[in-house]
């Protein structure tokens, strides 16, 4: 049986504070004993989603991400509004960052996509049944989109150029789904 690792708070410390994000740097108390000083950021959640057209090909955005100074491919995804669920986050950022709506939608997974220094969960959706509504992207927000296909993102993924650890999970999920080694899961309606 595993020994108790449980970390105590003896104290919090909001280092910086910025319009979504927290900087901590807590001090606490170890399992045996000793104090020493956790430093994460807390993130206020996500929800992701893999959208599927009726022809079975996949949305993905081409965005650029300041902190590492590139632009990545990503499945849509967005950070939760305070009071907002994740499935009501995934349903809004699939209309704002692609301009379509899904009518049917699953839960697939809950990520945490850096365990060692942030709180970020993010709920990993599956949708389908995809309606055109129009794409409504917030200020500041450019991206482009594609529809590919699997096999174009297994081989992006296979050839190092899909990083970003979300997508990637993603992308497994959807494989083990159409390959038939895992059991689709139950849609609901949106």
């Amino acid at each position: 049986m595993p020994h108790d690792l449980s970390e105590s708070s003896v104290e919090v410390s909001v280092v910086y504070e910025g319009s979504f994000l927290r900087l901590r740097k807590d001090l606490v108390r170890l399992p045996d004993g000793q104090l020493t000083a956790r430093e994460f950021v807390e993130h206020p959640g996500a929800a992701a989603m893999i959208a599927l057209t009726d022809d079975g090909r996949i949305i993905v955005e081409h965005q650029f991400r300041y902190p590492l100074g590139r632009t990545f491919i990503e499945i849509p995804a967005g950070k939760l509004d305070a009071g907002e669920t994740s499935l009501a986050t995934a349903q809004r950022e699939l209309v704002e960052e692609t301009g379509y709506r899904a009518r049917e939608w699953a839960l697939l997974t809950t990520i945490h996509p850096a365990i060692g220094f942030a709180t970020e969960v993010i709920d990993l959706y599956l949708c389908r049944d995809l309606e055109y509504v129009g794409q409504a992207l917030d200020d500041g927000e450019h991206l482009d989109l594609e529809l590919v296909t699997l096999e174009w993102l297994l081989e992006e993924l296979r050839g190092g150029r899909l990083s970003d650890v979300k997508t990637q999970i993603a992308v497994f999920w959807l494989e083990r789904l159409r390959a038939g080694v895992w059991p689709w899961p139950e849609f609901q309606p949106a």
